[in-house]
């Protein structure tokens, strides 16, 4: 890999999940859940390091286990329930800087991504580098038209939020897109004032059956779903 290419993939990985307990080690199939967003990581053969940043030491030594570098343990002021991921990624570069270490390109990569696939880091990263974009990011396509939903208002009655697209057919509408949160590429060395859905973004759009959030024990149930599904199709292919 070219020195003008390095690139560093970086897994956030805190300690305290609230809603699904030691949800980033929980097993998944077999294996902690964070072993996937690690070995597709690894499996890309993109990245000079797959780091996991993490503040508990049974989350490090696993993510080690599975072939994670672990240069540090989060500091506890960037492990509550208010820190951001963007300053987790900061302290991360900013610690390797002080290492003598300069990367290129990083990629911020979910520990909760069991359905995320190698080839889809592998396009975001060719496709960023070859332009003058900033960031690449996973997306996906919304279900349904987002000018068709409604929310409920102070009495628990329907409210439309485009009511003028009630009579509108689904066809005629144009397609919305959404955060896949799996993986975020970014150039090191350029800025960008926009956020990461603005125009210096390119968004690196997935199936909808390889896209699922784990925030809830339903998310949890609704993932182990779609892989199982989709490991019948691929065992039986």
């Amino acid at each position: 890999m070219k020195s003008s290419n390095k690139a560093i993939a970086i897994i956030p990985a805190r300690g305290g999940s609230k809603r699904i307990p030691r949800k980033n080690i929980k097993d998944f199939f077999g294996k902690p859940l964070i072993a996937y967003s690690i070995q597709v990581a690894l499996d890309s053969e993109l990245f000079e390091k797959v780091i996991v940043s993490t503040d508990d030491e049974e989350i490090a030594e696993i993510a080690q286990n599975y072939g994670a570098s672990i240069p540090f343990i989060r500091p506890k002021e960037l492990a509550d329930d208010f820190t951001g991921t963007q300053e987790v990624i900061n302290h991360t570069l900013k610690y390797l800087e002080n290492q003598g270490e300069v990367y290129d390109y990083c990629c911020t990569i979910y520990a909760t991504a069991p359905l995320l696939q190698s080839k889809y880091l592998r396009e975001g990263f060719e496709k960023l580098r070859n332009s003058d974009a900033i960031n690449a990011f996973s997306a996906t396509s919304m279900p349904f038209p987002i000018q068709r939903t409604f929310k409920l208002n102070s009495d628990g009655r329907c409210e439309m939020f485009t009511p003028e697209h009630y009579m509108t057919r689904s066809q005629d509408l144009e397609e919305a897109y959404q955060d896949a949160g799996q993986f975020y590429w970014t150039k090191l060395h350029e800025k960008s004032n926009e956020i990461m859905f603005g125009k210096d973004s390119i968004p690196i759009v997935l199936p909808r059956h390889l896209v699922q959030d784990i925030d809830t024990l339903e998310d949890w149930e609704r993932a182990e779903f779609m892989y199982e599904v989709l490991a019948k199709i691929k065992y039986n292919n």
